[in-house]
């Protein structure tokens, strides 16, 4: 499969102390209009994989799990695209500060097992019991 080509732009750029990594806003232009239409391909979209490796060798980034994209939009019509990335300096700070669906996304994290109601259930059963009964649950 082809990759499509596409351009980068950022702006708010800033390191975040808190979480010991890089945010800014990400702009991309994509799609088989506009000024790039000759080498952009017809793909839609470009694919976050794509975009993170990029980014990766863009910013000098050690290990491209530490790069996370998430919130990009379309613009009606198509050709262009925005969301948000955030690079942290190591993969344990990734860990820590990231939500879980994202690191499930990422395939850092495990899903939990079985469904949401089955989960909700046992964790009021666990609110009843007291001691050795409450481990003996699950």
């Amino acid at each position: 499969m082809e990759a499509v080509v596409s351009t980068q732009s950022t702006w708010k750029q800033w390191y975040q102390r808190r979480v010991h990594g890089k945010q800014w806003y990400q702009r991309r232009v994509h799609g088989s209009s506009g000024i790039n239409a000759e080498y952009m391909g017809d793909k839609p979209n470009v694919s976050k994989n794509d975009l993170a490796s990029k980014i990766g060798g863009m910013y000098d980034v050690k290990d491209a799990k530490t790069v996370f994209l998430f919130g990009f939009r379309t613009q009606f019509g198509g050709g262009s695209s925005r969301g948000f990335c955030l690079i942290y300096d190591t993969l344990e700070y990734a860990k820590k500060f990231e939500p879980q669906y994202r690191l499930v996304r990422a395939g850092l994290a495990e899903k939990p097992s079985g469904s949401c109601k089955q989960r909700k259930e046992l964790k009021n059963r666990k609110l009843k019991k007291r001691g050795k009964e409450k481990t003996k649950l699950g």
